[in-house]
């Protein structure tokens, strides 16, 4: 009966982060227009209101990871660097409150100021992927607080990050990680937050990539990293976007 509610109370917040309960319309240039729950699902829209843009696929994948890493008791905290309004930083906090965890926390780690200037002298893969015209991916940190307010999540096992992650992850003080999701879109912002945070990741944790299968400075990115260390761990697909793989 427990675990029955727990995942009743998850489903329904899903539903809720994704909002295919009132089904806001979509934003994006490339599907404006009323809501279309196969556009939700996968995450092609852009929502108006919603509190994530990932698709309740990427969402189920979050939760069931973030629940695979409390079965197994895989040491450490969670955390989610790129989190546009917040939505799947307040799914891995709801999984910790369904499962009463007190002693885990998530870090919501983002400029909440959109994404910066790319870096071709250092990075230059991202050489013609200047998205700072997309204006709605800057969400400041008060709306994304007042986003875990709304599902009386914001208390002391959230840890904001605020910040360009070249300047916040790798001087960030915290222990090990159980999972990380990494949305970062560039070259440069995925590569500098693997380089920071895989080595907390603890054995047996789940990194989740946003945009792996989509974006080519994110692919390129990840596959550098892989093979600089050798990381072999076989990568799931999660859909067209994300994919994830688990630390040996």
């Amino acid at each position: 009966m427990a675990h029955s509610m727990r995942d009743m109370y998850l489903d329904l917040l899903i539903r809720i982060l994704a909002n295919t309960i009132y089904g806001d319309p979509s934003t994006n240039p490339d599907n404006a227009g009323p809501y279309r729950p196969d556009l939700r699902e996968v995450g092609f829209d852009w929502p108006a209101v919603a509190h994530t843009m990932v698709g309740t696929r990427r969402l189920q994948n979050l939760r069931d990871l973030t629940q695979w890493a409390l079965d197994d008791d895989v040491a450490g905290d969670f955390i989610e660097a790129g989190v546009w309004r917040g939505g799947c930083c307040i799914l891995m906090r709801s999984v910790l409150a369904a499962n009463a965890v007190t002693d885990r926390k998530v870090y919501v780690a983002d400029s909440f100021a959109g994404l910066p200037a790319p870096n071709v002298t250092a990075f230059p893969q991202d050489a013609g992927w200047d998205l700072r015209g997309n204006e709605q991916l800057a969400v400041s940190l008060d709306a994304v607080k007042d986003n875990f307010s709304r599902y009386g999540l914001l208390d002391d096992q959230v840890v904001f990050v605020p910040g360009w992650f070249s300047e916040t992850l790798p001087a960030l003080d915290a222990g090990h990680f159980a999972l990380m999701r990494l949305d970062g879109d560039l070259y440069e912002s995925i590569y500098v937050a693997l380089d920071a945070l895989y080595p907390k990741l603890s054995p047996g944790g789940f990194v989740i990539i946003d945009d792996v299968n989509f974006l080519p400075p994110c692919r390129q990115a990840v596959a550098d990293y892989r093979s600089r260390f050798g990381i072999t761990s076989p990568m799931q697909k999660v859909d067209w976007s994300a994919s994830w793989w688990r630390k040996e």
